[in-house]
This record gives C-alpha cells, structure tokens and sequence, in this order.
C-alpha cells in the first residue's frame, strides 16, 4: 500500500475543507434584526440559510476531525487497518473515504 499517495489524498481533502470553512464563515454570521431593511420572510430565509451554513460546518469539522487521525494513523502503523478484524481495508475503499477504519466486511 502507497501510503504517501493517501497521506496526499487526506493533506487535500483537509486543505480543501479547511478553504471551505473560511468561505463559509459570512453565511454562519448572525443575521441582523433590521427589519427596515430585510422583510419578515426574507428574514426566515437568512435565518434558514444561516442554520444550513451551521450544519455544514458541523459536518466539515467532524471530517477534519477524521482526516486528523487518518494521518495520526499513518504516523503510527495503523492506517488501512480494520478497527474491529485487524485486517487490511481495501485500497479502493480507502481511496473513496481515507478515513475509513472499518472493511467491508465488518460494516454488515
């Protein structure tokens, strides 16, 4: 197994999470009460957009979250290991999902 073309893969998919956060961060602001300026019903779609905004951002850092100890697991020796057989998870799979710690087998 090529462990420096998954260390590429994840290093990546974490910079491109990351660049996504950031450019995220004016949809998550809070949404002003300037009623004036925003109608009531513009106003549910800001505040509607801004909880969409907030859930991404949940799921990108719980992916960040698993990329960080994808790469922790390629510096100790355990990376495209199975948590729960030991056995080694399949390239391919690892190559849809890097952070992947379970195979195939063990999913069902």
């Amino acid at each position: 197994m090529n462990f420096d073309h998954f260390r590429e893969i994840i290093e990546k998919k974490i910079t491109s999470l990351e660049a996504q956060s950031v450019q995220g961060e004016q949809a998550r602001a809070v949404v002003a009460l300037d009623q004036q300026s925003v109608g009531r019903l513009s106003r549910q779609d800001a505040l509607q957009q801004q909880a969409m905004a907030k859930a991404q951002e949940q799921m990108r850092q719980r992916e960040l979250s698993q990329l960080k100890q994808a790469l922790e697991r390629l510096d100790d020796g355990s990376f495209g290991l199975c948590k729960e057989c030991e056995e080694e998870i399949a390239e391919k799979r690892l190559e849809i999902n890097p952070a992947t710690q379970i195979c195939v087998q063990c999913c069902h």
